[in-house]
């Protein structure tokens, strides 16, 4: 538009002409000026803006109060920045590893941690959180000691609540006269007090034999690393008085309502108790249970009061039931056999249908050869059923009786639960684990019994007397479980073992056919010796076998094998490993008392009783289940 002024300015020739072409020259010039100068400006600040740019950049990868650590595909250490030095006092990074920083940040880069970025670490007495950088290997640290000690406050100062339970105050004292039961319970009194005060928690009794504790969860921590020491004092003292008295605990934590706490500290106490008694357990709301102690084998009750009392609880509930369907663990055993039989009789003496529900198939040569007894008595044999047949009977008025076991897990039909969840009797001789029926309407475990055929036999002799009395197949197989069990009346028998023993025998059971059930064939008598020819011993008396990873071992070769083991000298401890039907490794586990195999076990995800225990492991090949194995056997022998 400019230049068309300019134009016509010239071509009129007029003066107002010649003075708009000069005010256009000068604007013209005026423009390029102001545009030369405005590029220039611009061209300075984005050059300065740049260089400030890398400038800040470089001076923030060296400068910048953030560690920064490079390294290799070796995972050594190549370059940390000045910051990093500051902070964790590292400054000669020469042949250095991330291993001798610290060893969370080898698993931070590991291939199997690929999932994680981030992770804190602590190096000398300072916390950090790391950020990882794979692609670039990277590591960035940021320094939250501040919060980390902020968060382990917290964490050490949540509430706690726990139950102490004195395990068998009742039946110690009742013997007693009334000045040695004060001077015991000032001993426990005291006891307990010094050792709540200087723990500094609040301990109040509650009861003869009952205390309530209000604590810091850091305190409980503590203790845990000690390992309750108390349960030791308690015992070695009331022990040398000849009043063996044990102490069971539970203790929860994790949430604010301190109701919910109580509830949840009456659980694991009934846990403990469930287990046995004489052991500490320890439960984060939502989390797994911590067990400690548990290392002597419950004693027997001295009064009867109790086995009569669940035998006519059980009373109650048959007649409020329209059936019962009673079962054991997978691959039953003789006690299994004999317990589900003698449920079935105390079901009849109360005018109530049981079945059995076993599965027939892959049972080992004493259980087979007992069931085919039962085929020839057709009144038992109508009343053995399969898992598919107890799914099409069962109804909401239906009671499950386990016997031998208490996880559902390993129940013969565990979906029975999901049908009749509500109305499940427990009787079990082993100490009670973690997975465990919800809200059971009876309960009856008893680890110090010998078997579940002894807890049984002794509810057989409060039933109805009017009723047809037991038969002589049941009473035979309710001995055997014993005497399998009790290894031929040799382990964990007590007097009360002997008088279930004795009234069996009363009613008919035959020791003879006891003998032809439990005889071994040959070739079981072989693999039992193949396995025994693999001893290791492991530390000075805990013996390991192991079979070949591509051979089977029926499961009760193995548990044979290892109760042989013990008979030698020097074996306080047996673990034989094998490849199971299932194609899961199996490990049996006994013990003569000394060593708890139940806690070796339960480390290994399985359970069991102080002296016998099991567990079987997926996914795994024998030798690794062996080496899973010896590393726990191995921390145990070093605490020792």
């Amino acid at each position: 538009m400019l230049v068309s002024i300019l134009i016509v300015g010239l071509v009129h020739g007029s003066l107002s002409g010649y003075i708009q072409a000069v005010l256009v020259i000068i604007s013209l010039i005026l423009f390029v000026y102001l545009f030369l100068l405005l590029g220039e400006k611009a061209g300075k600040y984005t050059n300065n803006l740049q260089y400030r740019i890398d400038r800040g950049t470089d001076n923030s990868f060296v400068e910048y109060p953030l560690g920064i650590l490079l390294y290799d595909d070796d995972n050594q250490v190549q370059w940390v920045n000045p910051y990093f030095v500051e902070k964790t006092g590292i400054d000669s990074i020469f042949s250095m590893s991330l291993s001798d920083i610290s060893n969370d940040l080898v698993s931070l880069v590991s291939d199997n941690q690929k999932d994680e970025s981030h992770k804190t670490v602590k190096i000398g007495d300072k916390y950090y959180l790391v950020q990882i950088q794979r692609e670039l290997q990277t590591m960035y640290f940021m320094d939250i000691t501040h919060y980390s000690k902020i968060e382990r406050r917290y964490e050490d100062n949540r509430s706690v609540i726990g139950q102490v339970y004195l395990d068998n105050y009742a039946e110690i004292t009742q013997s007693m006269s009334d000045r040695d039961v004060s001077n015991l319970d000032n001993y426990i009194t005291n006891e307990l007090s010094n050792w709540a005060s200087s723990e500094q928690m609040f301990l109040k009794r509650i009861d003869d034999d009952h205390f309530f504790i209000v604590a810091y969860s850091g305190k409980i921590f503590n203790m845990e690393k000690k390992g309750f020491k108390i349960l030791d004092v308690i015992r070695e003292y009331t022990s040398q008085q000849n009043v063996p008295l044990t102490l069971s605990m539970g203790f929860s934590y994790g949430v604010d309502d301190l109701n919910v706490l109580n509830d949840e500290a009456q659980k694991n106490l009934n846990l403990s108790l469930g287990r046995g008694g004489d052991q500490v357990v320890v439960k984060e709301i939502g989390q797994k249970a911590r067990f400690y102690g548990g290392n002597t084998d419950p004693m027997e009750k001295r009064t009867r009061v109790r086995a009569r009392m669940i035998s006519e609880a059980l009373q109650e509930l048959l007649k409020d039931s329209d059936q019962v369907l009673v079962m054991g663990h997978n691959h039953p055993d003789m006690d299994v056999l004999g317990s589900c039989l003698g449920i079935r009789r105390i079901a009849q003496m109360n005018n109530t249908t049981c079945k059995i529900v076993i599965d027939t198939k892959n049972l080992h040569t004493d259980v087979s050869r007992l069931v085919q007894m039962i085929d020839d008595d057709p009144n038992i044999k109508d009343d053995i059923i399969s898992s598919e047949e107890s799914m099409n009977i069962i109804t909401s008025n239906t009671l499950i009786v386990m016997v031998d076991h208490s996880k559902q897990s390993i129940s013969i039909n565990p979906e029975l639960f999901n049908k009749a969840s509500e109305k499940v009797v427990v009787i079990d001789h082993h100490r009670r684990g973690e997975e465990f029926p919800e809200n059971p309407m009876l309960i009856y475990i008893e680890p110090y019994a010998s078997s579940t055929s002894e807890l049984i036999t002794e509810m057989l002799e409060y039933q109805p007397k009017n009723k047809k009395a037991i038969e002589k197949i049941e009473a035979t197989s309710l001995l055997a479980g014993i005497t399998v069990d009790t290894k031929s009346f040799s382990l964990r028998t007590g007097t009360r073992t002997f008088d279930a023993a004795s009234y069996l025998r009363s009613v008919g059971a035959d020791e003879t056919l006891i003998q032809n059930l439990l005889k071994e064939n040959i070739d079981s008598f072989i693999q039992r010796n193949h396995l025994i020819e693999s001893i290791t011993m492991v530390g000075n008396q805990m013996a390991v076998c192991f079979g070949e990873n591509d051979r089977v071992y029926d499961p009760v070769i193995v548990a044979q094998a290892a109760d042989t083991l013990l008979s030698l000298n020097n074996v306080e401890a047996s673990f034989v490993i094998s490849k199971r039907p299932d194609d899961r490794v199996g490990i049996s586990a006994r013990s003569l008392g000394n060593i708890n195999v139940q806690v070796i076990m339960e480390k290994l995800g399985g359970g069991g009783h102080l002296s016998d225990a099991a567990t079987q492991i997926s996914d795994v090949t024998v030798g690794e289940a062996k080496d899973q194995l010896v590393q726990v056997l191995s921390e145990i022998e070093n605490k020792n």
